[in-house]
């Protein structure tokens, strides 16, 4: 019998410490379900098309192309020649003024200018981009996280705080019965503390409607249910690190990488190129003219050779678009600038307002402490038949008051000190 107490006993430890819930592992489990999580996949197949479109910039291209043609003219003999030919018997009628051509081209690229290499880059950095954009948004999912856990938080204290004065009214009011039943109370003073017992019993449904919903709300998000799931308050430890490590300030940079190499490829295109070409056609008429003077029939050829192309109207936009792009840069430094400047208020405004709630919940204590000897000397008064039931009633409000304020001062200097860490990233 002992053995299986024990295993009772270990098996609802366990289940107990199951049943704490984090506020990390909210913000993992909601980073998980949210649906732009999906984006990094996104991204990254994204990139790698990019990328392997960049690389194939250097293989071989291979091209087919057929025509036919008709011209006004074609090349010929002079008459002189035509009827000095003719006198020996030679009939050579010339080229025929329709054409035809079959051709097939290969071209290797030698240098393309730096064209692929700036592909590349901008590449990589638009998916740098797309993911430093997706860490902002999931960054800001966990501040909303945040607000939702913490919110529970403090509807537990108020709960739990208005569940220990309905105890505490009961207690008061099963007393006062007793003096009534004894001859030493009248029903107003019981009617009084019924009263006042039923209104906390409103105020705590409502409050507890309200955390209801909230952790359906949090429920959504990290996308699962929290029933029986007790929310563990996190620790009062304030980051060590000042310095502000914000996604959106990852995002600035990849901006600006992004500006980079589309200069970059502004400039390459402006460049020349350079390449390998080899060319192979069947048709009529051939490279060899004179043969095709005296026959019409079709002819295989092939061409090979060096090739050099420059496009210079590449130069009337470069200037406006390199200004257009530095520009651009400039703002998205502008843009970081403002963004420290505020970050740096929000968090002195944070570590303000932590060190003066530390200093009011020091105060706190001491004001729950002397509010509970206040009510416990009416609570006395009670019990030795000295009855004032407002008094006591306003004993126990403002001991209420007083401990529902400080426990509601310590989830908010955990909150603030959770909102110094949200700005920071630390």
């Amino acid at each position: 019998m002992k053995r299986l107490l024990l295993l009772c006993l270990a098996l609802s430890a366990m289940c107990g410490a199951h049943a704490q819930l984090t506020l990390d592992e909210c913000r993992a489990l909601a980073r998980e379900h949210y649906p732009e999580i999906r984006q990094y996949d996104l991204i990254r197949r994204s990139a790698d098309y990019s990328l392997s479109n960049a690389r194939r910039a250097w293989l071989p291209r291979l091209s087919l192309t057929a025509q036919a043609t008709w011209q006004t003219d074609v090349p010929g003999f002079p008459e002189q020649m035509t009827g000095l030919l003719a006198a020996q018997g030679l009939d050579i009628p010339g080229l025929n003024r329709d054409q035809y051509k079959v051709q097939i081209e290969l071209y290797q690229t030698l240098w393309d200018g730096g064209k692929s290499a700036a592909d590349k880059q901008l590449a990589e950095a638009e998916a740098a981009e797309g993911r430093r954009s997706t860490d902002v948004d999931l960054y800001a999912l966990e501040g909303r996280v945040d607000d939702l856990y913490f919110g529970i938080l403090l509807l537990d204290e108020r709960l739990a705080q208005s569940r220990l004065t309905i105890g505490l009214l009961g207690d008061n009011l099963e007393k006062i019965r007793s003096l009534q039943r004894n001859g030493a109370a009248m029903q107003s003073d019981a009617d009084a503390v019924e009263a006042e017992l039923l209104a906390a019993g409103q105020q705590a449904a409502q409050i507890e409607s309200t955390r209801a919903s909230y952790r359906q709300m949090l429920a959504i998000f990290i996308g699962r249910e929290l029933a029986g799931e007790k929310l563990e308050r996190p620790s009062v430890s304030e980051p060590l690190a000042t310095g502000s490590a914000r996604p959106e300030l990852a995002l600035f940079d990849a901006r600006i990488d992004k500006l980079t190499a589309q200069e970059k490829q502004i400039i390459s295109a402006s460049r020349p190129r350079l390449g390998l070409f080899a060319q192979g056609y069947y048709g009529y008429p051939g490279m060899d003219y004179f043969k095709n003077m005296i026959t019409s029939d079709w002819s295989w050829n092939a061409l090979v050779g060096v090739k050099l192309s420059w496009n210079f109207g590449a130069y009337y936009t470069r200037k406006n678009s390199l200004g257009q792009l530095r520009t651009a840069r400039q703002g998205v430094e502008v843009q970081r600038d403002l963004f420290r400047f505020n970050n740096a208020l929000e968090i002195a405004r944070e570590n303000g307002e932590i060190a003066r709630l530390r200093r009011a919940l020091a105060d706190d204590d001491r004001i729950v402490q002397l509010r509970r000897s206040v009510r416990e000397a009416a609570e006395s008064k009670l019990r030795n038949g000295v009855i004032d039931t407002n008094d006591l009633l306003r004993k126990i409000t403002e001991e209420e008051t007083a401990t529902a304020a400080r426990n509601a001062r310590e989830i908010e200097l955990i909150k603030t000190i959770y909102e110094l860490k949200h700005t920071i990233n630390r």
